[in-house]
């Protein structure tokens, strides 16, 4: 399977790429965001991405499902391969014109994601993994840091105001006093900060699975955990955690409280 990865993250990496780069030509151009039902922004620009996605991916591989944040499910019902599109994670970030937004793609075959891309446009900054073939961030090989103790950690998240909305106020509480730093640094971001060594925990209490896609291989390659905050390694939980191995015990202590 590793030669058809391969194939299939290089693709992944060159649609994330022109992705990204259609998003620039919106960023910081006074664009003004549409709100969809849940209150959530769209823009021009999630929506012309989500199309060179779906459109590329169509092409080249018409018999795979497709489900993206902006124009849903394909009707390739039952297929073996699955991609997941976020166009633009982190929307409100693009609209405010801060750089940290970005664009994920996630393989899913036969029901566990294998290959995942997050590219951060404004960044210019690529992390890509796929299983077995490591973590690459900006093409070199990417690891989780080393450190060891929360008193040493950096915490990062998106939305303070998300734990207590969510049930989470304590526990992250525990976790934000238990840390060395905690930033905000948040959405895709975050998770490539955790996976890259820049950061050792990244929190969400809510999130999409088109917003987790990527990170399953992406973190694992990368030698530490993306998952649910029980310590399952899944994308459907509708929360998502990623942290290195030597801290990932005592972070699933403290949740636990």
């Amino acid at each position: 399977m590793s030669n058809h990865l391969a194939s299939y993250l290089d693709f992944a990496v060159e649609t994330a790429y022109l992705a990204g780069r259609l998003t620039l030509g919106y960023f910081q151009a006074g664009i003004r965001p549409d709100f969809k039902a849940d209150q959530t922004p769209v823009t021009v620009a999630d929506q012309k991405a989500e199309e060179l996605i779906r459109g590329r991916i169509e092409k080249k591989f018409p018999d795979h499902a497709i489900l993206g944040e902006e124009f849903g499910e394909s009707a390739h019902k039952g297929a073996s391969h699955r991609w997941y599109i976020d166009p633009i994670d982190g929307t409100k970030a693009f609209t405010r014109g801060v750089p940290l937004y970005g664009v994920l793609l996630g393989l899913e075959i036969e029901g566990r994601v294998e290959a995942g891309v997050a590219y951060f446009p404004a960044l210019d900054e690529m992390v890509a993994a796929a299983t077995g073939l490591g973590c690459r961030f900006n093409g070199r090989p990417a690891r989780v840091s080393s450190v060891g103790r929360m008193a040493d950690a950096v915490a990062t998240f998106t939305d303070p105001g998300s734990f207590a909305q969510y049930g989470r106020a304590e526990a992250w509480q525990r976790i934000s006093q238990a840390a060395y730093v905690c930033a905000g640094w948040g959405d895709a971001y975050g998770h490539c900060l955790v996976a890259t060594g820049r950061a050792e925990v990244m929190l969400d209490a809510v999130v999409n699975i088109w917003d987790c896609a990527p990170f399953p291989p992406i973190l694992k390659e990368a030698g530490g955990y993306f998952g649910d905050w029980s310590g399952n390694e899944i994308i459907c939980a509708n929360e998502a955690i990623s942290a290195n191995a030597a801290v990932l015990p005592r972070v699933l202590e403290l949740i636990r409280g």
